[in-house]
């Protein structure tokens, strides 16, 4: 995926519309949700998760990326970053690019993840460029790659489909 540099840090300050979902993510080339709000939007659907450990950034043009710290509970024995966690980094990643192109859509849900581990990762932080390759009406596909952060070479490459509501 040709995303600009991971490590950079991207700030956006648009505020939401209610629009309906593009055909394709080219026809809406601007986020209908900025970082901040993709990230107050998650905390609130999702009052589990600690903001702390995540940060959100949207290159634009159908891409997202997540810089997340990863913990003794996303540790497998061994000191390697669990499946799971990358799993659910991976469809994290695919949920945020698919919020800023519809905008805030809870009911968006995952109907495929295939995912391959390409390398060990590394423990501490991770990185997923998550990339929209197709939105239509009722399903959106996507790709995510891991990186370790600091690492050049990818840890795991994911496919994602979403299923869309109707609105």
């Amino acid at each position: 995926m040709n995303l600009p540099d991971r490590h950079a840090t991207l700030a956006s300050e648009t505020l939401p519309c209610a629009a309906p979902i593009p055909r394709r993510a080219r026809d809406n080339p601007m986020p209908l949700m900025n970082a901040e709000e993709i990230t107050r939007f998650l905390h609130r659907e999702f009052p589990e998760s600690d903001p702390s450990r995540s940060r959100v950034e949207l290159p634009g043009d159908g891409q997202a990326r997540i810089h997340r710290t990863m913990d003794a509970s996303d540790l497998r024995p061994g000191g390697t970053v669990s499946g799971p966690s990358m799993m659910a980094l991976a469809d994290t990643a695919m949920y945020v690019v698919l919020l800023a192109a519809i905008g805030p859509v809870a009911l968006a849900v995952t109907t495929n993840l295939t995912i391959n581990f390409l390398r060990k990762p590394q423990p501490g932080g991770m990185i997923a460029e998550a990339k929209l390759l197709k939105l239509g009406r009722q399903l959106a596909v996507g790709e995510v790659a891991l990186y370790s952060a600091g690492v050049e070479e990818p840890v795991a490459h994911a496919t994602l489909t979403y299923s869309i509501p109707p609105r």
